[in-house]
């Protein structure tokens, strides 16, 4: 049975049994009171899109964007049925213990998970650019320990709608190893406080589907594997500024070769191969090409992707909504070509 169903029983029943109290009633749905299934939880996330440039950043603003209410509307009106809003939380939190997070800041987050939720779209919150586990990852542990117990407190009386990724991209200092053994720690400290929520686990090095095969998943059923895909990441960081040399590689087209198509659907049949074996939804939580390649190829290199997946059952979530990978141009308040490629039907 859906567990959106069991939820709006429970609640009706509630109601019943007030005998008409005049207190408020909340559309809003109540906390996850059974286990989740993240099979179905996966489910909400099947055409999602990256609320990138804008939490992630050192300061909201600082990378020309900001959220806004109409972004929510225009997502849900797409088609869309979830958000995955990368937070810098190292950014906003104490660095001694018990490393507390700016309550303003949280409160910034706490209003974007009401806007996903009023309209109808699944929320993802993860933890981005904490550059610091790249190079000190042991001295760092605690302080990401004691941002999670925080987050998970805070967020345990949520719907499950709202997701928790634990991590993302772990990389440089911060090996697969090292995340084999950190990550188990960060469910547990986020189980002290939430045994129901669904959480999100990635992969090391740097959220590639290479990185599924080293990746060592506790007992936990209640978990699903996120992986990252820039196949290939000639044509899809073409021009990055970011990238070393990238601009060598300007002018790198997609989809004139039969192996393009081929290699594509030989590495989501991997991930769908890995999915099938070890009884674990998996989320593409990025995939995307950078505004400097041709629009052609980029339309052709998404449609394609989002086909594959959808026909392998696999959930997606688009990098990102409108800054340098965007489908959406935020100064005329419209999609871009991408949007055709990303919602199909």
């Amino acid at each position: 049975m859906c567990i959106r169903f069991l939820h709006a029983t429970i609640l009706v029943a509630l109601l019943i049994s007030c005998n008409g109290c005049d207190e408020p009633k909340s559309d809003i749905p109540p906390p996850p009171s059974m286990e989740t299934d993240p099979f179905i939880q996966n489910q909400k996330l099947s055409r999602s899109i990256n609320l990138g440039n804008m939490l992630e950043a050192p300061e909201e603003g600082a990378w020309g964007l900001t959220l806004q209410e109409s972004y929510f509307d225009s997502i849900a009106t797409a088609g869309f049925t979830g958000v995955r809003l990368p937070i810098r939380w190292s950014a906003h939190a104490e660095m001694a213990a018990p490393y507390t997070i700016d309550p303003v800041f949280l409160a910034r987050v706490d209003w974007a998970v009401d806007r996903a939720l009023e309209n109808d779209l699944a929320i993802v919150l993860n933890v981005h650019h904490y550059v610091e586990m790249m190079t000190d990852p042991a001295g760092h542990l605690p302080r990401l320990l004691g941002i999670w117990g925080q987050l998970a407190e805070h967020f345990a009386t949520r719907p499950d709608d709202v997701i928790l990724e634990l991590f993302n991209e772990p990389n440089d200092a911060f090996t697969t190893e090292l995340w084999n053994a950190y990550f188990p720690q960060l469910i547990d400290t986020i189980r002290t406080h939430d045994s129901l929520r669904t959480l999100m686990v990635g992969t090391a090095p740097w959220g590639g589907i290479d990185g599924l095969d080293n990746l060592d998943l506790p007992a936990d059923p209640n978990l699903i594997v996120t992986v990252h895909y820039y196949n290939p990441f000639q044509f899809t960081h073409q021009g990055a500024e970011w990238s070393e040399g990238a601009d060598a590689w300007l002018g790198t087209t997609w989809g004139s070769r039969e192996s393009d198509f081929s290699n594509m659907q030989q590495d989501m049949n991997r991930v769908k191969a890995w999915a099938i074996n070890h009884d674990r939804p998996v989320n593409v939580g990025e995939f995307g090409s950078y505004h400097r390649a041709d629009m052609t190829s980029r339309h052709l290199w998404t449609r394609s992707f989002v086909l594959i997946c959808e026909n392998l059952d696999i959930s997606w979530t688009y990098w990102e909504f409108a800054s340098g990978f965007g489908a959406y141009d935020p100064v005329a308040n419209q999609w871009n070509g991408l949007l055709s490629a990303l919602i199909q039907g």
